[in-house]
C-alpha cells in the first residue's frame, strides 16, 4: 500500500472508469454509483459489455505478440484497471515465467487489489500514479528498480487514452515515453471512438462518463493514428481492436460495426 494511502481516500461518489470497465466485464470490484452509471451507458449502447470483453481479448492478443514474437521480456502497464482474469503478468508468464510487470493505476481501489493479487512476486509492481504525470510515472523508484530503461520494454496504454483531454495532451504524453524507452521497444494502445455509433449514443455515454471522475474523449481513426507518430507501426496498423490478429472466432459483420474501439502496436525505431 503506498505511503499516506487509507481506504477513506477511495472515492465512492462518483463512477470512477476502473470500476465501470469492471462492471463490463462481469466482475464485482465496483460500487452502486458505478452499477448505475455503467447501467446508463448500456441502455444507450447495450453493446458496451461486447466491447469491453473485445478490448480484453486484444490485451491479451497483444501481450502474447510482445512476449513470444518480439521478445519483450520487461512490460509496464499503464491504466490497469481491477484485476481480472488473463492480468498481463499471467498471460506474459504462460511463454517466459521471468517477464517483468510494472503496474499504474490512478485508482486506489486498483492498487487495494492488485497489492493482493501481486503479494510475494518479486518480478512484479503496482503503482498508484497517473498518465497525466509521465515524469512522475518514469521516476518511480518501484518501476525503475524492476524495469532497466537502457533495454526495450513495452509500455502498455489500454483503454486509458481516451481519458485524457485534449488540453492534456496526450500525444506529448505518449511522447514522454518513447522518449524515456530504449530503440526496439513498442507501445500499445487501444481507444474508444465515435467513428460507428451516431451523436446521440456517444453525447450520452460522454454525458455519463462527465459525472465520472474522468471524462470520455472517444478519438477518430485518423487521431489515434496520429498517436503512434515516432513509432512503426506492426501489422496490421490501428484497426478495431477484434481486427487486430485475431486468433479466433471473428465477430459478424452487424456485430463489428458497434466494436467502438480501435488498437495498434507499434515499434520504436532506431535512432538514425
Amino acid at each position: 500500500m503506498e505511503p499516506g494511502f487509507a481506504p477513506s481516500e477511495i472515492d465512492t461518489s462518483r463512477p470512477h472508469p476502473a470500476r465501470l470497465y469492471d462492471y463490463f466485464l462481469g466482475g464485482k470490484d465496483n460500487y452502486v454509483v458505478d452499477r448505475e452509471a455503467a447501467e446508463a451507458v448500456l441502455r444507450l449502447a447495450p453493446e458496451a459489455r461486447e466491447i469491453a470483453r473485445e478490448n480484453r481479448a486484444f490485451l491479451g492478443r497483444v501481450v502474447r505478440y510482445l512476449v513470444g514474437e518480439a521478445g519483450i521480456r520487461q512490460i509496464v502497464d499503464i491504466g490497469t484497471g481491477i484485476p481480472t482474469a488473463g492480468n498481463v503478468h499471467e498471460v506474459a508468464r504462460q511463454i517466459d515465467p521471468a517477464v517483468r510487470v510494472a503496474y499504474v493505476d490512478n485508482d486506489p481501489i486498483v492498487h487495494v487489489h492488485a497489492n493482493a493479487l501481486l503479494a510475494g512476486q518479486g518480478s512484479t509492481s503496482i503503482v498508484l500514479a497517473d498518465l497525466r504525470d509521465p515524469a512522475g510515472i518514469l521516476a518511480r523508484p518501484e518501476i525503475r528498480e524492476l524495469i532497466d530503461f537502457r533495454q526495450p520494454i513495452a509500455v502498455l496504454m489500454i483503454a486509458i487514452v481516451h481519458f485524457i483531454t485534449d488540453q492534456e495532451g496526450p500525444g506529448e504524453i505518449i511522447t514522454a515515453f518513447r522518449e524515456a524507452v530504449a530503440p526496439g521497444s513498442y507501445f500499445a494502445l487501444s481507444h474508444a471512438t465515435a467513428d460507428f455509433h451516431d451523436e446521440a449514443v456517444t453525447g450520452g455515454a460522454m454525458e455519463v462518463y462527465a459525472r465520472a471522475t474522468a471524462p470520455l474523449m472517444p478519438r477518430s481513426h485518423s487521431r489515434v493514428a496520429a498517436m503512434f507518430e515516432g513509432w512503426d507501426l506492426i501489422e496490421p496498423g490501428v484497426v478495431q481492436v477484434p481486427l487486430w490478429r485475431p486468433d479466433g472466432a471473428m465477430p459478424r459483420p452487424g456485430d463489428l460495426a458497434r466494436i467502438a474501439a480501435y488498437g495498434g502496436v507499434g515499434r520504436k525505431r532506431a535512432d538514425p
